[in-house]
């Protein structure tokens, strides 16, 4: 399936975790779309409306849902997590517990409510924590009425251990929302197993999709205890029937969408886990682990380069953060993105992110590249 990604030649690709790029499927049914749009207008919505239940099929698989229905289409993981935010009760009494390293948008969202509602919010310092998922849940008491974390973190990739945490906060009646965007599409993940109440990841890192859609997963027993702030047309039942002059909120996801769906999104996201679909994900996840060792191994034997993100096995993702000696790595980011080498500048240091169809070779390149590049911005 490498034959899926036709980039540029002079462009290696380690940048996963941001944007990925498109496959060659996603392409052609973007564009697909976009010509029946310019010919033929709307013509053919009986089957765009297929093509996005088709979609909330495939992601309800993709993390296990018990159906598709707990499956809501949103703009992007900020948005579902203020639906989350501003959705439920809050007291003064209330405490949030997560975690100091989180992406903005999984940190935000909850220290506003600390002036909107005075929820205290409880993060745990991970550079300071030997025993993460321990150390996580003892923040937790009687208030504690969310815990928020990330899957994967974006920064270096570190994974914690969902279902340990997800027991407890079952155990204890604290409801469980994971941002998955580090881990769909690259990592197995089962909702169920983890006892996650609320699921959010945007399509457009690992799971290869446009920007602009969002998965939200919402577990069905505990979905009316969000409040709706969004109104219209399409978060009703019988949504279709525009002459109907009562109306009930929808009993499924569907209930946080108000507007018109992005179809455009919808049709590109669609083909892109048709990708993931025919590949497996225990397949992609296995050659991701596998590029991550080597990026590992390869720059082991570097003198100048350091890996901080952990290299023990279970906390292993798709993500690895490194530093060069010096520092210097605003000047090493630049000349890596001008000469096609894709990466980002997270963590306090380089971080590459590369996929399943990543090679061997494209990995040793990169990390000599890396050598050359630090050797003449440090001399």
């Amino acid at each position: 399936m490498n034959q899926e990604f036709q980039l540029d030649p002079n462009t290696i690709y380690l940048n996963h975790a941001a944007v990925a790029p498109f496959p060659l499927r996603t392409n052609k049914a973007i564009k697909q779309f976009a010509d029946e749009c310019s010919t033929v207008g709307a013509r053919f919505y009986p089957d765009w409306l297929k093509t996005e239940h088709e979609l909330r099929e495939m992601l309800s698989g993709l993390i296990n849902a018990p159906s598709p229905d707990d499956i809501s289409l949103l703009k992007s993981t900020s948005e579902g997590l203020s639906v989350l935010a501003y959705g439920l009760e809050w007291s003064a009494q209330d405490n949030i517990v997560s975690i100091a390293q989180e992406f903005p948008s999984n940190r935000i969202v909850w220290e506003s409510l600390t002036a909107t509602y005075g929820v205290q919010v409880r993060l745990l310092d991970l550079t300071n924590s030997q025993t993460p998922e321990e150390d996580l849940l003892a923040l937790c008491d009687e208030n504690t009425k969310l815990l928020s974390i990330s899957s994967v973190q974006y920064a270096d990739g570190f994974r914690l251990d969902l279902e340990q945490i997800g027991r407890y906060t079952s155990a204890n009646e604290i409801l469980f929302c994971v941002d998955a965007i580090q881990s769909l599409g690259a990592i197995p993940f089962d909702v169920q197993a983890c006892s996650a109440d609320f699921v959010v990841a945007d399509g457009h890192k690992w799971l290869l999709g446009p920007e602009g859609l969002a998965l939200f997963y919402s577990r069905k027993e505990i979905r009316d205890r969000l409040k709706l702030r969004q109104f219209g047309w399409h978060m009703v039942q019988d949504r279709g029937n525009f002459d109907r002059t009562d109306w009930q909120i929808s009993a499924s996801g569907t209930r946080f969408e108000c507007g018109s769906p992005n179809m455009l999104g919808i049709h590109g996201l669609h083909a892109s886990l048709s990708l993931i679909q025919d590949i497996g994900i225990d397949t992609i996840s296995r050659n991701i682990f596998n590029n991550t060792s080597l990026l590992i191994e390869y720059i082991g034997v570097s003198s100048i380069i350091n890996v901080i993100s952990s290299t023990e096995l279970q906390r292993r993702s798709g993500i690895v953060t490194f530093t060069i000696d010096g520092g210097f790595h605003d000047k090493l980011y630049t000349r890596l993105m001008s000469d096609g080498v894709i990466c980002a500048l997270r963590g306090g240091g380089i971080r590459f992110s590369p996929h399943y169809y990543n090679t061997e070779q494209e990995i040793e390149f990169a990390v000599k590249k890396i050598e050359s590049l630090a050797a003449n911005i440090s001399s």
